[in-house]
């Protein structure tokens, strides 16, 4: 079977590999690799080939402790790119918090808004007819705080309650503003404004948010894989990490799982799935 996303249809019977393509110069794991047009389609014609099903752009760090940059420069690093990807033939997602950038990027053509501030901006509630209207997905994530300060000193009375509380309202103002249940994806934010602790917390309870939603989880050559490896394992060793907490996502009911590492994840998806489908007709 398949389910829409924007223009596309993807295969529903497998969570869906996500690659990021970030066109900043201090992102936390590749700020700076993608330099111009050219190098950006090259490398997300790379990450398709890896079997990456949807590119997610992205042209702002909302690392801990970045620096905001102008809706100005945002929109000169992503929209030449986007134009650049239309014949890519994959679903392209908007990684951006900014309702300027975001209609800018539509008239050229996306297939997902990917919103760090989980659609609560004024001007972003603003473009949600025309977002559903052209059919495009949304991933509401939630974020405690502003990028620049919100691992400084994150608290919580009850991190899933409050997050998946979050996160279940604004899904039920999507479905009251006309979208339909499979545009919209839900992400718990791993690493934004929540400690190790909130973290494993939040993972525990996926099954929780997952029974009555679409799960997007991004867990890729993040701080926590380096807290759980227990040693301070710089993001670029920290894939094999990764990939056991994707499969782990992935087990929970994670639908999109948005990472770096493209090929070794799904190459790790695809024997996971072996696997499981092996187990599963022995005990037939």
């Amino acid at each position: 079977m398949t389910q829409r996303l924007g223009r596309y249809g993807l295969d529903t019977g497998r969570p869906w590999v996500m690659g990021i393509l970030n066109l900043t110069p201090d992102s936390f794991s590749d700020g700076g690799l993608v330099r111009g047009i050219d190098a950006a389609r090259a490398r997300a014609q790379q990450l398709q080939a890896q079997g990456a099903d949807i590119i997610d752009v992205g042209g702002e760090s909302t690392r801990p402790g970045a620096e905001a940059v102008s809706p100005e420069e945002e929109t000169h690093r992503v929209l030449p790119v986007l134009e650049a990807l239309q014949d890519l033939g994959l679903p392209l997602s908007l990684d951006s918090r900014r309702p300027q950038v975001v209609a800018a990027a539509m008239k050229i053509g996306i297939d997902m808004v990917n919103d760090v501030t989980g659609f609560r901006d004024a001007g972003m509630q603003a473009l949600l007819g025309t977002i559903r209207d052209a059919g495009c997905a949304v991933c509401v994530m939630h974020m405690q705080g502003e990028p620049q300060t919100m691992q400084q000193a994150p608290q919580y009375a009850d991190v899933v309650t409050e997050v998946f509380g979050f996160l279940q309202q604004q899904q039920q103002h999507l479905l009251a503003c006309g979208f339909r249940a499979d545009q919209i994806f839900l992400d718990p934010g791993f690493g934004f404004g929540k400690t190790l602790a909130h973290n494993l917390a939040l993972l525990q309870a996926l099954p929780q948010l997952s029974a009555g939603s679409q799960l997007l989880v991004g867990l890729s050559r993040k701080s926590l894989i380096a807290a759980l490896l227990g040693r301070d394992a710089p993001v670029r060793e920290r894939l094999a990490g990764s990939l056991a907490a994707v499969l782990y996502a992935a087990q929970q009911g994670a639908r999109i799982v948005r990472v770096h590492d493209v090929q070794e994840t799904a190459d790790a998806l695809r024997v996971w799935q072996g696997l499981s489908s092996s187990f599963h007709m022995r005990s037939l």
